[in-house]
């Protein structure tokens, strides 16, 4: 029996729901935050499945978790597979945690075929990939892939109020293995899609060859804080103000041909209902088409936003300071070997570009690495409401199981 063969689709979606019940939502979500004791027992119901299966676990510094089938030659590097436990706020079932579980369930078929493999498997939970409670995403892989250190990481404070380190130490996360510090070979990511391309297409299988370009910064607007009776006329109103940015910001993303401008969160002061804002602050995303840089459009929104303001008497500071991520191209040959994969599954798959950011993305600096996508209903991401069918999961993971195997030696 061949690895993917030997895939239980039903014990895979049985712990994904299982997992959905980890901080669950009235909606049918799960809010799994990083760095939160919903985060903790996530991690947890995960480390209890993976000594069940035979598995190693152990940690690095920077929080991510590692669960190790050994291989008969101890030094060759690892194979890697995994993704991410942790949710946004209002976050669904499948969204990071598809790819951990389907890692999972791939190492419990070479199990149960009988497979041994030449080089060990790790199967990788990453730490703070969303993103949702801490200013930036995909910290354990950035530290991992050494795109981040770890002491400016450990500095970051949470939206609620707490600094990363701390709440890194308190939860109990980190491990004494430096980040990056034991070699792997390869490294494969599978996740629901987060767009419509797949479901639209009819087409069970996405070979993700590599991820947009990301680029995020912020803009300042000071008007004058004034009572909300004061007339009109005359008014420096910086909410009002930022509106007109958002707007201006939008129209440039529709016509960019495939890229896109998000201004996904709004600081107000004094955010008052009877005060007439006195500053807001943007933080805006932006990101290219297909593997093209989106710089181009980051300088075009630079020039817009002082336009859009004309007449207003309302100060705009753009930051200068922009955060970079990709675009990222996967590695050509693993893309082969996960493509032989799933022709050897007989299912149809497409080639695409990945629309979100992924901790494959930071790894990829270090490990050859490849991403595999399923469809989601909708296209539909970040939201109770999230699904994926259990046929597309299980196919998916027969085909990582396959690919497993190969990368890892089996014989």
């Amino acid at each position: 029996m061949s690895a993917g063969a030997a895939v239980s689709g039903d014990r895979l979606w049985s712990d994904l729901m299982a997992m959905a019940e980890v901080g669950a939502t009235p909606e049918g979500g799960s809010r799994r935050l990083a760095l939160t004791d919903e985060d903790r027992a996530g991690r947890d119901l995960f480390a209890g499945w993976a000594r069940e299966a035979g598995l190693e676990l152990r940690a690095d510094r920077a929080g991510n978790q590692f669960a190790r089938r050994p291989g008969s030659d101890p030094s060759l590097p690892a194979v890697m597979s995994g993704s991410h436990l942790d949710t946004q706020p209002n976050g669904g079932r499948f969204d990071g945690v598809f790819g951990v579980l389907a890692a999972l369930e791939a190492v419990r078929a070479l199990n149960d075929a009988g497979v041994q493999t030449a080089a060990p498997i790790d199967v990788v939970n990453w730490t703070n990939e969303e993103g949702g409670r801490f200013p930036r995403f995909c910290t354990g892989s950035a530290v991992y892939a050494g795109a981040a250190t770890l002491e400016d990481v450990r500095a970051l404070q949470a939206f609620d109020g707490p600094l990363y380190g701390d709440e890194l130490d308190r939860v109990g996360f980190a491990g004494d293995e430096e980040p990056g510090s034991l070699p792997a070979s390869a490294y494969v990511e599978l996740h629901i899609e987060q767009g419509p391309v797949l479901e639209s297409e009819g087409v069970p299988l996405g070979v993700v060859r590599g991820i947009r370009g990301i680029r995020k910064f912020g803009i300042e607007l000071t008007g004058r804080e004034e009572h909300a009776g004061s007339p009109m006329a005359g008014r420096r109103d910086a909410l009002r103000a930022a509106a007109r940015v958002v707007e201006a910001a939008g129209e440039l993303g529709e016509a960019a041909g495939g890229a896109s401008v998000t201004v996904g969160r709004i600081d107000v002061e004094p955010n008052a209902p009877s005060v007439v804002p006195g500053a807001a602050r943007l933080l805006v995303d932006v990101r290219g088409a297909a593997l093209d840089p989106p710089d181009d459009l980051i300088a075009r929104i630079r020039e817009v936003v002082p336009a859009a303001l004309t007449g207003t008497d309302v100060a705009v500071a753009v930051d200068e300071d922009v955060w970079e991520y990709g675009p990222v191209a996967f590695d050509p040959d693993l893309l082969d070997t996960l493509r032989a994969a799933a022709d050897r599954s007989g299912a149809r798959w497409l080639d695409m570009v990945s629309p979100a950011g992924h901790d494959a993305g930071y790894v990829a600096r270090r490990v050859p690495t490849a991403m595999l996508f399923v469809p989601c209903r909708d296209g539909l991401s970040h939201h109770p409401a999230e699904w994926a069918e259990p046929e597309h999961l299980e196919l998916a993971s027969r085909v990582l199981a396959d690919t497993l195997a190969t990368l890892a030696g089996a014989s």
